[in-house]
């Protein structure tokens, strides 16, 4: 069988970015499922009594908790790129004990995020949702699903930790296999909890945070019997628990900046649901819809990306700037097909793929109006995420991290704030995405090309 040396140096770079990102993008799709499947049950609730449009408050309560649940990615995802940096160098290196301590310490950051996050639940959630919404009956289900995701964190926080550690040996597949059963357990209960079917108490928007944890917590139960028992590659000791100041730093050299990239989409969705709240309670939830969509598609390109990283840093490091080229040049042309298929799907299908939700009809033409603009812009984004991981695997986080800015930050809620404040800002507002797109994806054209010109003339 060939190794992974000789695969990094003498596969087809074309097989190889789908090789490697091939489990990748599933398991990143197996993420996207759990907020698009609860989103679409619960849109589906009745009214009662007391609150009418039941759907769209529930739908728009869960996109009010949405900025919480991507932080806790974020400090999984970012936390995850150092640990796997560092583990897999140590690995390399045949150094196991500091592996070992490098997945002890990995365990003890993610009980210390699980702790933050449980005490977030506790005492910060109504403050974080009363500060987007003033109704009563959204901020009612939006307190009480953020509470349950983020009081029982532990599943993914530390299913999001021993998936990096299990990725540094090399074994992707468990890892999907593991996210997917997870993704598959919230289908099953999403409806049985929500409705109440086959005897279990009618839950509403509980019952789909509910089955959000479960889910986390198979995922975890699987992986974490993966880790201990069929994992020989990393030493296990109680030992290794314990913080070392050099190991945490040497995480957090790598995966600081990786944090506080991945939380910028914490930041835009938070910001967003500020903006769009001025605009109408429509414009959220049609916001929260688009956005749990949009990862469809954009979920296969982040896993294209987290394949091309390591392909290109290796090929960096052993001096081969044909394979460097041809990586580059294949990962634009994959994600430029899978933007195609998305652009196709949601310009074309809007209606259908929106009706699948049970909306208002204000939410589902808004949604409507916001995939026909900002599907426009998923070229240049397609462009920009795979931009994004040349710069991480040349060695330039910086401009990684610039181009990040651009596009979650600094051009698209500073447009958005203007675009709300016109007559036709139902309309307007969502233009502000395609144009941070755009913009960003010049930047990081220019950016890559100084990058090449220093880094790849001399390799």
């Amino acid at each position: 069988m060939t190794d992974s040396k000789n695969k990094m140096t003498a596969m087809p770079v074309p097989g190889l970015l789908l090789n490697m990102g091939g489990p990748m993008m599933i398991s990143m799709l197996g993420q996207a499922f759990y907020n698009v499947v609860d989103s679409y049950f619960v849109s589906h609730m009745q009214d009662t009594a007391a609150v009418s449009d039941m759907g769209d408050k529930a739908v728009n309560a869960l996109t009010l908790a949405f900025p919480i649940q991507m932080l806790i990615m974020a400090v999984g995802v970012g936390t995850g790129v150092g640990i796997n940096a560092g583990l897999a160098r140590s690995l390399g290196r045949k150094d196991r004990d500091t592996a070992g301590w490098i997945a002890g310490n990995a365990l003890f950051i993610s009980a210390c995020y699980y702790l933050a996050f449980l005490f977030f639940g506790i005492f910060g959630a109504a403050a974080f949702i009363s500060s987007q919404s003033s109704d009563p009956a959204i901020s009612g289900m939006a307190i009480t699903y953020l509470q349950i995701v983020t009081i029982w964190s532990f599943g993914t926080i530390f299913y999001m930790c021993i998936e990096k550690i299990i990725m540094a040996t090399g074994n992707t597949l468990i890892t999907m296999i593991a996210q997917l059963a997870g993704a598959v357990t919230n289908i099953i209960l999403d409806p049985i909890m929500i409705y109440g079917l086959i005897g279990c108490p009618q839950m509403g928007v509980a019952g789909a945070a509910a089955a959000t944890v479960i889910g986390q917590c198979v995922s975890l139960v699987i992986i974490l019997y993966m880790h201990l028992f069929r994992n020989g590659s990393v030493d296990k000791a109680l030992r290794y628990l314990k913080p070392r100041a050099a190991i945490l730093k040497d995480i957090y050299i790598v995966g600081a900046p990786a944090i506080l990239m991945q939380a910028l989409t914490s930041f835009m969705t938070y910001g967003m649901n500020l903006i769009l709240g001025s605009v109408s309670v429509s414009a959220v939830t049609a916001y929260g819809i688009y956005y749990k969509l949009q990862n469809f598609i954009f979920m296969p390109a982040y896993g294209l990306n987290n394949a091309s990283i390591p392909i290109i840093a290796y090929n960096y490091g052993a001096g081969n700037k044909d394979r460097i080229r041809a990586a580059v040049r294949y990962g634009l042309i994959f994600v430029s097909v899978i933007m195609a298929a998305g652009i196709f799907l949601l310009q074309v299908f809007p209606t259908p793929v929106v009706g699948a939700f049970s909306l208002t009809e204000e939410s589902s033409i808004l949604c409507i109006t916001a995939l026909r603009i900002i599907t426009c812009g998923f070229f240049f984004a397609g462009f920009n995420i795979i931009l994004q991981g040349i710069c991480q695997a040349l060695g330039n986080g910086i401009y990684s991290l610039i181009i990040s800015m651009i596009r979650m930050l600094v051009v698209v809620l500073p447009m958005a704030w203007i675009l709300s404040k016109l007559p036709d800002a139902q309309t307007a507002v969502w233009f502000s995405i395609p144009t941070a797109e755009l913009a960003a994806c010049i930047l990081a054209v220019i950016l890559t090309r100084r990058l090449f010109r220093k880094r790849i003339k001399d390799v």
